[in-house]
């Protein structure tokens, strides 16, 4: 019966592609429809029979995962739902139990009629706005209180093309007013929406049977997890773009999200990074070259090209208009110099400060590390110099021992992973002989051949610091480390990065799909929940946006047996004392008071579910936010005993240095590696050595009062 109401339903469905489109206005080119050819068809049953038999996440193909794959793919098509209407979902429903019979069969018929329907309301609606930019007698009225919704779990099917096209009348002017807030005036801000769209437009009209069979075979991988997603054969000539998405320009990992160019993660070390003014979840809205060009919108290009804007030649300046995370206007832009990420900008750094509890002056080591590093290649060739994490770190921890420090913290903040072997070796410094962690197959076998074989270099007082952005390999060490009580974790709940990905191949492509997943000694999975540190610190990135915890259809955390280990110290009797002098010193330092006031209204902002579209509203927004940074900021320097800002201007410009262009590059191509680590200049560095102090104080006691009750337990039984 299924077969039957399956073949009936293909007409229905190709009426109303050719029927509907009258309920829309506009004029534009009727698109070809795209179709499916048989190595698409084989390609798609290799792809299905790969994830039932090696993901590492079971399910069955039927009725339930066909309804699953019909709600991801309208949700990656039109997320904010701003083109199908509501009729379009409810006859196209017919197919929500037929997409695995139908996939089994080799045949793509409900995925290409969704796509082709798609690109035809994508296109007609594109077209409604170049018709109403390009009509005299259209204005906007920004004197109007009115609101635009931001948040499309709020947002309905429209029930007919009127409904849309109020929907699209309030985007529209919110498109306009954005720009005004830009300062653009009226007939620029028109004249860039103008080329916006056209280019939407057009590379619409440029999609082809690829585009649509991407789109259905990675909303189908979705549904298993995140990081598993077919890669056609022009995909791969891509992969360096597509898969690491590392931008050799600027040292950014980028990525797509609706119309725009989403910051994923700053590369340490890179122009990015040490320029400062670029976060994770900003979105890239222009890209100018130079500090004169003019500004290209590329909301809505594709990743390659949005790419291919911000690359070019070393010590040249990329300015970059940005959208900061959480809001919807108040764009900044950012001026950076590109240049290459070097090797050795990118090892371990160490450096050495002093902090004091105030009766003594304790000296502490951090050792900064931005990757889990190696150079497989020269290792392989016998390189007795080649580049290792471990050998770097090694050599740095001797050097601390030397100078003769009271403790080390290891810095693996935004270390995004990379080598799980050094991260195995790594641990091997610092604990005796024991596994390090444990990886479960899709089989379900357990593996613990990744373990610590020697002596640990060093024995001392150790703290490990982390942020949301540590994931994988950073995770497997720092878990390592707290669940033998090896050391203090110290700032944010880390990504949640616990999978592992391969590359199978498929009749046409490759299939990147999740087969393992690590756990702990402990028997905790690194998966989603990532590693809890004993002490929190704020985090400066919006964990529900940035995290494993944020994707859809992310694996579970789980446990399994856990691997019987030793324990070097007894952190959870010392946590409540650490926390309270943390909470008590925290409330007196005007960096972190500061810091805290910041996060504060960053989370406000995160919150809004709603804009207003209300010129007069939004400047006086905007202006209300700079002048309570502005007062923030003199309370910090008024606090540190500094010169308080005169003016909000002189706030702005502070820091900012005009250097001419040619000696610019001139010393970007010279430039030598500068130490990364300033405490003086990062309060949660300087906080954790505070607490380090403590650590050191706090165990030293506890050592002590342990030592006296082994005394006193001897005395008694003489």
């Amino acid at each position: 019966m299924r077969k039957t109401a399956l073949s009936l339903c293909l007409p229905l469905s190709t009426f109303l592609i050719s029927g509907a489109l009258a309920l829309l206005p506009g004029q534009a080119a009727a698109l070809q429809k795209l179709s499916y050819d048989k190595d698409q068809s084989k390609t798609a049953q290799d792809i299905l029979e790969t994830l039932s038999s090696q993901h590492y996440r079971r399910q069955n193909i039927d009725d339930n995962l066909s309804q699953r794959l019909f709600e991801e793919y309208l949700d990656r098509l039109d997320p904010y739902k701003a083109y199908f209407l509501a009729q379009d979902i409810a006859l196209f429903s017919e197919y929500k139990k037929q997409f695995d019979d139908q996939l089994r069969a080799g045949s793509l018929d409900a995925g290409y009629d969704i796509f082709n329907l798609f690109r035809e309301r994508l296109s007609e609606r594109t077209q409604w706005v170049l018709d109403q930019l390009s009509n005299e007698q259209y204005k906007v009225d920004f004197s109007k209180d009115e609101v635009l919704n931001l948040d499309p779990d709020l947002r309905r099917w429209a029930q007919s093309s009127k409904d849309l096209d109020e929907f699209w009348r309030k985007r529209l002017k919110s498109d306009l007013l954005n720009l005004k807030l830009a300062d653009k005036d009226l007939a620029e801000a028109k004249k860039t929406l103008k080329r916006r769209y056209s280019n939407l437009l057009k590379r619409v009209e440029q999609q082809d049977t690829h585009d649509a069979f991407e789109a259905y075979m990675n909303a189908l991988g979705a549904l298993y997890d995140p990081h598993t997603n077919y890669l056609s054969p022009r995909t791969m000539e891509n992969f360096n773009i597509n898969m690491s998405l590392s931008l050799e320009g600027i040292g950014a990992v980028l990525q797509t999200e609706d119309e725009y160019t989403k910051v994923v993660r700053i590369v340490s070390a890179g122009p990015a990074d040490k320029q400062g003014d670029l976060k994770p979840s900003d979105r890239i809205t222009a890209v100018a070259q130079g500090r004169d060009g003019e500004m290209v919108d590329v909301i809505g290009w594709r990743l390659d090209e949005v790419v291919q804007l911000i690359r070019g030649k070393k010590g040249s300046v990329v300015r970059l208009q940005v959208l900061p995370a959480g809001e919807e206007s108040g764009y900044k832009i950012v001026e950076i110099r590109r240049n290459k990420v070097k090797l050795e900008e990118q090892a371990a750094q160490k450096h050495i400060f002093e902090v004091s509890d105030g009766d003594k002056l304790y000296k502490l080591g951090v050792i900064d590390l931005p990757a889990f590093y190696l150079d497989f290649n020269a290792r392989q060739r016998g390189d007795p110099n080649y580049k290792s994490t471990t050998r770097d770190v090694l050599r740095l921890v001797r050097e601390l021992k030397t100078a003769k420090v009271d403790g080390i913290i290891l810095d693996l903040r935004n270390n995004g992973g990379g080598s799980l072997q050094e991260a195995t070796w790594l641990t091997d410094l610092f604990i005796h002989r024991g596994t390090v962690v444990q990886i479960r197959q899709a089989n379900q076998t357990i593996s613990r051949a990744h373990r610590s074989h020697n002596t640990p270099v060093y024995q001392g007082p150790l703290m490990v610091l982390t942020n949301r952005l540590s994931a994988s390999a950073s995770e497997i060490f720092a878990g390592a480390i707290q669940d033998y009580g090896r050391g203090l974790v110290v700032g944010t709940q880390t990504f949640g990065k616990g999978s592992v990905q391969s590359l199978s191949r498929v009749h046409k492509g490759r299939l990147k799909i999740t087969e393992s997943k690590f756990y702990r000694v402990s028997g905790d999975s690194t998966q989603h929940r990532g590693v809890i540190p004993d002490i929190a610190l704020p985090s400066m990135v919006d964990l529900e946006e940035v995290g494993e915890s944020a994707y859809d259809n992310a694996l579970a955390w789980d446990t399994i047996h856990r691997v019987r280990h030793g324990s070097y110290s007894d952190i959870a009797a010392i946590k409540p004392n650490l926390q309270q002098l943390h909470d008590k010193r925290i409330g007196k330092d005007p960096d972190f008071t500061h810091l805290l006031s910041q996060l504060e209204i960053i989370e406000q902002q995160r919150e809004k579910k709603y804009v207003s579209l209300n010129e007069e509203t939004r400047r006086a927004e905007k202006k209300e936010r700079e002048e309570k940074a502005f007062a923030l900021e003199n309370t910090r320097r008024t606090g540190k005993g500094m010169e308080p800002f005169a003016t909000i201007e002189e706030y702005k410009n502070d820091g900012k240095e005009e250097t001419d262009e040619e000696t610019a590059e001139e010393t970007a191509q010279n430039q030598e590696p500068e130490n990364r680590i300033d405490p003086d200049k990062d309060p949660l560095l300087m906080e954790s050595g505070y607490i380090m102090a403590d650590f050191i104080r706090l165990q030293s006691s506890d050592q002590s009062q342990i030592a006296k009750r082994t005394q006193s337990d001897k005395l008694s039984k003489r």
